[in-house]
């Protein structure tokens, strides 16, 4: 009824307000607040990749790194957020970030990576500087 109608209105008005606000900031606010550098992102089962983080951002995409994607944020606060994204041909995700401190974030992200399911838990810390970018 008129409740389901009041939902998908207020939706409708949060995903083109957040599209506003991804398109202006690239993103969520809380990510400038994370230091650049090395991170190690640690699932729970214990297994852990590093990533060279030189841009925030890229952790919104993890599974469709350098892709082209369209982002719509759809919750963005001080501490964190969430956003969902969409790849053409590639797939899609939907990403919630919380920035514990500039060293620290625990990162939740699920979606469509070339027609199957992923589903991936981490918890991020800076480890120092980027390799590559050691001189």
């Amino acid at each position: 009824g008129s409740l389901a109608v009041a939902i998908a209105n207020t939706t409708a008005i949060v995903m083109a307000t957040g599209f506003r606000a991804a398109a202006q900031s690239g993103g969520l606010t809380a990510l400038d607040r994370i230091e650049r550098g090395e991170w190690a992102l640690r699932a729970p089962d214990g297994a852990t990749r590093s990533i060279c983080v030189t841009d925030p951002q890229m952790l919104l995409q993890l599974r469709h790194r350098g892709a082209s994607c369209q982002r719509f944020v759809v919750e963005n606060g001080a501490g964190g957020g969430r956003i969902t994204y969409s790849c053409p041909g590639i797939g899609n995700g939907d990403t919630r970030i919380l920035v514990e401190t500039p060293r620290l974030i625990r990162l939740e992200t699920q979606g469509i990576s070339r027609g199957l399911p992923f589903t991936e838990e981490y918890e991020g810390r800076k480890t120092g500087a980027c390799a590559s970018a050691a001189r």
